[in-house]
């Protein structure tokens, strides 16, 4: 997360990431308005395109091309984005209410939440029916029903109830998929039947009556069987019961019905319609209070009443930027007027499509190349972000044939957050040489040591430990990164074998108003002090201060007996080499900072960065590990070094190396974090190269790491149990890296091999 020098004046929050905000989003990025704070909060890290959503159910899309990933969005906008499902709205206070962490207050606030079916309203609907919306729930669902329909040979019937456009798409394309795979595994796909139940006559009854009857011959063709003007009653495990009285047996219920909407909305006092739409004016503007909007689904235009569409959400989304633009500057704001004729594309499942417009209609293949065309073209609005400028014109080098001073000025904008902003090892190491600290007998190791924390003796048998960390922010939701922060700066005395007990926190917030700074200082400190009160660590105490950017720090205090010390030096010959957690940190923020890290990528890293290492520690502690540290800001190989000895002989295996997604797909295009060359220009004269296999894992041996994993010599005879454990214990990516050699001399040194290597094959059986 990036400084930004400007005061914070206004918040404006984004609540909900469809169609229409993620354009908000793209035009404030464009064009950003100094004082104003984004935040986008969204249920979903990536928001579907509903357009493709039955090519994608059809097999003919894939997940990445229907959908806009809000991450590099968010960052392209210097937004803030905050994962989370809102489940509440204090129009009072001005805050979004959430289940498990602070409200987030707003001065603006808009609304893009979509609708979803109401199942409650049929009984057993919710427990037996599929909604198709929310649409990412949906996703989830349809594999588990590819999975139903692949395991269990014979007879599945699957039902659709509800034939608007929707509807009548999902059932072609599912059923265009299904017969697919079955053909694929060699069976016969006509052990599939497709039921489609209309409440009303006739399909599709917002369209005219011509595109009805296409698609009433499309569904005949395709052997579909429609069920027209039969309202569903009650579902069931295994069947619908019709207001008639008749039954239909379904394996399969997928519900697809008019969408509703949230309670919490008309609870909050928002003017809604009877199923719970916002109203809002012509302006996009509640009409019940001035400083909210809507758009999309969730958004009812009084003056101009329109069907549920997702080219009415696309088609809001510039003039809600320009509006909201407008209250936040104090402007008149501008009506927005639908086009009472839309154009509606509607595909068939297989690369067919039906047009309609009014009266008017037509069909075949080249209407569905038209969709795909138009699709395409929105979508790649929001793909093909412009790439980060890395350097700024208006800075030019003092003298421009010092290398050292253009490189500085070329950088200086993209400098990483988290471990990756850490003081390079060499300038470190060479400020440490000099320091001459007063030498006190009760000091056991201080910065004379390579160790994890300072251990100091106190009166009894026990020994205090020591650590301060500080980071910038790596992740711009307060909350999340307070909680990052204290995960961070515990896993020193984790490390150490101790047990923490106090922690005093340092943090700097960008300078706003009062109220600001103190929304900012309350979600990062919740965050904070959860997981300190996790690891049963009393917060007593701090100091604040005003900074160009966020950041938060922790001096933690432990105590641990002697005998239960861990330390980096110990390796003993033969000892197996585990790590707990993967590598990737460090390139994948850097990505992050470009725009070119998927948002499922940064979830993953966020979640590995959140998981404490205690767990981990007390195993290592039970299988008598010999040496132990945590992987930071100098990356496995910096850390890995501090362990060895002068004599140390070490051999890491990098096709054992754990990697987050995308690690090493970014590597691979050259992109690093501003610590990466760093470490490599301190640490990798200690390195040799064997004949490698997975020489794509070589740069993240030099990747800095936030809240990283812990790195252990283990004795041979207690790794394959130790291993186990530590996966029992939800360390899932937990793998045996290396081993330590016999020991000689010439200073210490750490081999890279490949998996085929003998001794490689003997330690992982």
């Amino acid at each position: 997360m990036q400084s930004n020098a400007t005061p914070i004046i206004r918040d404006l929050v984004l609540l909900g990431g469809g169609h229409s905000h993620v354009e908000v989003v793209k035009k404030f990025g464009m064009a950003p308005l100094p004082g104003v704070r984004i935040t986008l909060v969204a249920r979903d890290l990536h928001t579907p395109y509903s357009g493709m959503l039955p090519g994608l159910v059809a097999g003919i899309y894939d997940f990445d091309e229907t959908h806009v990933d809000l991450r590099p969005l968010c960052q392209f906008a210097g937004a803030r984005l905050v994962h989370d499902e809102a489940i509440g709205l204090d129009t009072e206070n001005q805050q979004i209410q959430f289940a498990a962490r602070p409200p987030i207050a707003y001065d603006v606030l808009s609304i893009n939440i979509g609708s979803r079916q109401p199942t409650h309203v049929v009984p057993g609907a919710t427990q037996f029916a599929t909604a198709v919306k929310p649409i990412n729930r949906f996703m989830a669902a349809w594999e588990d029903i590819i999975e139903r329909v692949l395991a269990y040979p014979g007879r599945r019937r699957i039902g659709v109830v509800g034939a608007g456009a929707a509807g009548v798409e999902i059932i072609l394309s599912m059923q265009r998929r299904l017969r697919a795979l079955l053909v694929d595994k060699e069976r016969d796909p006509d052990e599939l039947s497709f039921h489609l139940i209309s409440k009303s006559s006739r399909i599709l009854p917002n369209f005219n009556p011509g595109v009805s009857k296409r698609f009433d011959r499309i569904l005949a063709s395709r052997q579909v069987e429609v069920i027209a003007g039969s309202e569903v009653i009650e579902a069931g495990s295994d069947r619908i019961v019709l207001k008639s009285g008749e039954a239909i047996e379904l394996d399969e219920i997928l519900w697809v019905t008019e969408g509703g909407s949230q309670a919490w909305l008309g609870d909050a006092g928002l003017a809604v319609t009877e199923k719970g739409f916002v109203q809002v004016h012509e302006t996009l503007q509640s009409v019940s209070h001035e400083n909210i909007f809507a758009a999309g689904d969730i958004a009812h235009v009084v003056a101009h009443p329109r069907p549920k569409a997702g080219v009415i959400a696309v088609r809001q989304g510039p003039p809600l930027a320009e509006n909201l633009r407008r209250r936040l500057r104090g402007e008149p704001l501008r009506t927005f007027r639908p086009q009472k004729n839309m154009l509606a594309l509607i595909g068939t499942g297989d690369r067919h499509a039906i047009a309609s417009r009014g009266s008017w209609h037509t069909e075949g293949r080249w209407v569905w190349r038209w969709k795909d065309w138009i699709d395409r073209r929105w979508m790649q609005k929001y793909h093909q972000l412009p790439d980060m400028s890395v350097a700024d014109e208006s800075l030019v080098a003092l003298n421009p044939d010092d290398e050292d001073e253009t490189a500085l000025l070329a950088n200086h904008t993209m400098r990483c957050m988290g471990c990756g902003g850490k003081v390079p090892p060499d300038i470190l190491s060479k400020v440490l040489r000099d320091l001459n600290p007063v030498v006190r007998q009760e000091v056991v190791t201080g910065i004379d040591g390579p160790d994890d924390a300072a251990l100091v003796k106190v009166p009894g048998e026990g020994l205090s430990v020591h650590t301060v960390d500080h980071l910038s922010a790596i992740v711009n939701d307060p909350y999340l990164f307070g909680k990052i922060a204290a995960t961070h700066a515990l896993s020193d005395i984790f490390a150490m074998g101790a047990e923490p007990q106090t922690a005093l926190a340092t943090l700097s917030v960008p300078h706003t108003s009062a109220a600001k700074v103190e929304a900012s200082v309350r979600e990062l400190m919740t965050g904070a002090i959860e997981v300190l009160n996790a690891a049963n660590t009393s917060l007593i105490g701090g100091h604040t201060a005003e900074g160009a950017e966020l950041s938060l720090g922790f001096a933690i205090n432990g105590h641990v007996r002697p005998e239960q010390v861990l330390r980096k030096h110990g390796l003993e010959t033969g000892d197996v080499l585990l790590l707990t957690k993967p590598l990737g940190v460090g390139v994948l923020f850097a990505a992050d900072m470009r725009y070119q890290a998927k948002g499922r990528w940064i979830e993953a890293a966020t979640e590995m960065m959140l998981q404490s290492n205690q767990a981990a520690a007390q195993i290592l502690h039970q299988h008598h590990v010999h040496a132990c540290t945590d992987v930071t800001g100098f990356g496995l190989l910096g850390h890995l070094l501090e362990m060895c000895a002068d004599d140390t002989r070490v051999e890491l295996d990098l096709e054992n190396l754990p990697c987050l997604p995308g690690a090493v797909e970014l590597t691979a295009q050259n992109i690093v974090s501003s610590l990466y060359e760093p470490n490599k220009r301190h640490f990798e004269p200690h390195l040799h190269r064997a004949s490698i296999g997975a020489a794509d894992k070589y740069d993240l041996l030099f990747d800095p790491q936030t809240s990283g994993g812990l790195l252990a010599a283990v004795p041979l005879a207690e790794a394959e149990s130790c291993l186990t454990e530590l996966w029992r214990a939800g360390y899932e990516h937990a793998m045996k890296i290396g081993w330590v050699g016999e020991a000689a001399a010439g200073g210490a040194s750490v081999t890279v091999i490949s998996v085929a290597s003998a001794e490689s094959q003997r330690i992982n059986g």
